[in-house]
């Protein structure tokens, strides 16, 4: 049997003609940038997630970016980020001339917790980065309790995580502004690159939107010295057909993470943990093995694909040698340890059996 990491068949061929009659709506308006699709996606995200304000852009990359800017922070300042994140989050803190500070995750959800923060922070601190890893959101409590208590800002990374919840409020709904993308393979994708913000904060809003769209408040009148990012009327129309089936997708994803966790019993394969008082959408189902080269090829053999989330951590990735970051043993231990099994809408019961069965085997 072969099975891929990770397609799309099942679930666009599900919402098929409904993306199709999106695609022809956009075309036949001849409307393609900051027209009606986008405004109302805008709408139906921040509601979803229990927002105000939801400004779209071109990337999740951007969505960060936007909302450090917006914030005012820049060269001279320090945000504290995970040590075991997508480069993206750190990408956008270098963008605004500030630096990345690191810190090692839980060593259970392998998320942000309150360890490592009060070291980390400095007079430089501005803000606080909390990134929800693999479908599932960082400590909140213990996070919001540092930043509350050392006036910082708090933006939360939550690419992996659309439709997340911890105590019961969704991811995105915590920080001072949280960012999104919506790469084609999110749980909440598109059907190419997109990104939004979501803040509560109204005049922050207008300054994420100004910045995006040239730093304009209004056609050719520039207050900032901002950059083209806009979430463009046919990718948002297509992820206003999709929001509308994210919970089901993601009860479906669910369903089989419960199975992976209950019937996988292979003392070399470390499981992933939910934290407490969360909900986990699984984005990413990551395993563990202290022998990922033996299973890599075990899996090729048996017809089973997988990706690595992330094989490099930052601070060894040559765009940041020379910034000397530090020593992050844990962050390293992931990367050397980490491999993502299939996780997509749309596994046959026979394809997660087969998955299973081959892993017990290993």
């Amino acid at each position: 049997m072969k099975i891929p990491f990770s397609t799309f068949g099942p679930m666009h061929e599900k919402m098929r003609d409904e993306m199709l009659e999106a695609f022809t709506k956009v075309y036949d308006k001849g409307w393609f940038i900051q027209g009606s699709e986008c405004s109302e996606f805008e709408k139906e995200f921040a509601a979803y997630c229990g927002r105000s304000h939801c400004i779209g852009c071109a990337t999740g990359l951007d969505a960060i970016y936007l909302a450090l800017k917006a914030m005012g922070i820049g060269e001279g300042d320090e945000v504290i980020c995970p040590s075991n994140t997508f480069i993206a989050t750190v990408l956008a803190v270098s963008y605004t001339g500030a630096k990345p500070v690191l810190v090692e995750p839980d060593e259970l959800t392998y998320n942000m917790c309150g360890k490592g923060l009060k070291e980390a922070l400095s007079e430089k601190t501005k803000a606080v980065i909390a990134v929800h890893l693999y479908g599932q959101t960082a400590e909140m409590d213990e996070i919001l309790d540092f930043v509350k208590a050392n006036d910082l800002k708090l933006i939360e990374d939550c690419a992996q995580a659309h439709g997340a919840t911890y105590k019961g409020k969704k991811a995105g709904s915590f920080g001072d502004a949280a960012a999104f993308s919506f790469y084609p393979g999110k749980n909440l994708g598109a059907l190419g690159d997109g990104g939004a913000v979501l803040t509560d904060d109204e005049e922050l809003a207008k300054r994420i939107r100004a910045l995006g769209n040239y730093g304009s408040v209004a056609k050719y009148d520039h207050q900032y010295k901002g950059t083209n990012s806009r979430l463009d009327e046919m990718q948002a129309a297509f992820l206003r057909v999709k929001l509308k089936s994210l919970d089901e997708m993601n009860a479906f994803r669910n369903k089989v993470a419960m199975r992976f966790l209950t019937e996988i019993k292979n003392d070399k394969i470390k499981l992933p943990v939910v934290g407490e008082n969360r909900t986990h959408v699984w984005h990413i189902f990551a395993v563990m093995t202290d022998d990922k080269k033996a299973l890599k090829e075990y899996l090729d053999k048996n017809g089973i694909g997988y990706n690595e989330h992330y094989p490099i951590p930052i601070h060894k990735q040559g765009a940041y040698l020379y910034d000397k970051l530090g020593s992050f043993p844990f962050a390293e231990y992931i990367s050397a340890s980490e491999l993502s099994l299939p996780m997509y809408y749309g596994m046959s019961d026979e394809e997660v059996s087969y998955i299973i069965d081959v892993l017990n085997k290993f």
